[in-house]
């Protein structure tokens, strides 16, 4: 029998990574593993879709708003539609609650596992191009399997989490994920239709040399954040800002900074979910040795209200974060 501990080399199949991996999970028992297979063939799903945007009339604005207010775009319903269609037909999960929609949606009174997911981050760059992605959380639920959802199934602490990951479309595409034990990204070969090993144990950085701001916004940040954002400046720290979370949050990953989506004075709790988006990150962050608060409090020990709730975001490199931090200490 195979030894699920021993490293996998660059180019695994994620189908066999996975199956190797399955004793690392608290509940081994096949299903969580299945569900990770559904999402990823979502991905490659949507990545097709995303592939022809500009030759089918799929980019742009639908005319409609979702639950945050924000005009939804095309590709935010497809891709909404694409991992609904794919977690319902899979059978592991019990319900969704989305970006995309104001509810709950009821998958599978007898799965074991609740997902939040953000569809389509940063669709608004499809039309020029840049970088967008999905995020996704994976809870286990606390109500009997064959019982109705609950709330308190859906509005789980982020450190209950099993697994959170994401991907991003890009220049390739990379599924990346954690499910306690580290974390891994996969990326996608198109001719093979498949994901393969290509960034094994991912460490974050302790320190970076760039930090991600929408300095446009400047003049409406509390202090302890144009302190911070001074600091940088002083310290000689390149701003990189690409304004799609998936894609910022990935590179200061690999190479090493910070994000910050701070409360201004138009967005006084922040702006990003905690469900969908902080929580997954947060959790992937910590896997890889990184950090992530809201400048006070850790991401992962927020006690969720609601289903779209909003948080501001400090999350990357340890001790920029905590530098950060000591802004709103002082």
């Amino acid at each position: 029998m195979e030894d699920s501990r021993i490293a996998l080399p660059i180019g695994t199949a994620l189908d066999r990574f996975i199956k190797r991996k399955q004793d690392e999970f608290q509940y081994a028992s096949g299903e969580l593993s299945q569900l990770l297979r559904d999402i990823a063939l979502s991905g490659k799903v949507v990545n097709r879709e995303i592939n022809k945007a500009g030759l089918i009339n799929i980019a742009g604005p639908i005319g409609t708003e979702n639950i945050q207010g924000e005009e939804q775009q095309k590709l935010d319903v497809l891709a909404n539609i694409r991992f609904t269609r794919a977690l319902t037909k899979g059978g592991e999960a019990a319900a969704l609650i989305s970006e995309e929609d104001e509810d709950v949606t009821d998958l599978n009174n007898n799965g074991k596992y609740v997902i939040a997911i953000d569809p389509l981050d940063g669709s608004s760059n499809i039309d020029v191009n840049v970088s967008i992605g999905t995020i996704f959380s994976v809870y286990r639920r606390k109500s009997p399997i064959g019982t109705p959802i609950t709330k308190e199934d859906v509005l789980q602490k982020g450190s209950e989490q099993v697994a959170a990951g994401y991907l991003l479309y890009g220049s390739s595409t990379m599924l990346v994920y954690t499910t306690g034990h580290g974390v891994n990204g996969f990326t996608f070969e198109a001719s093979l239709g498949e994901y393969f090993l290509s960034h094994p144990d991912m460490c974050i950085p302790k320190n970076g040399k760039m930090y991600s701001i929408n300095e446009g916004s400047y003049n409406s940040f509390p202090q302890p954040v144009k302190d911070y954002v001074e600091h940088c400046k002083s310290s000689n720290l390149s701003g990189r800002y690409i304004g799609s979370l998936v894609a910022d949050f990935h590179r200061n990953l690999l190479k090493g900074g910070i994000y910050i989506y701070p409360q201004t004075a138009s967005s006084p709790n922040g702006k990003l979910r905690l469900m969908y988006e902080c929580n997954a990150l947060a959790f992937i962050a910590e896997q890889a040795g990184g950090k992530a608060s809201t400048g006070i409090e850790r991401i992962l020990d927020i006690e969720p209200k609601e289903y779209h709730q909003r948080v501001p975001l400090f999350i990357g490199s340890t001790n920029m974060v905590e530098k950060a931090e000591s802004f709103f200490k002082s």
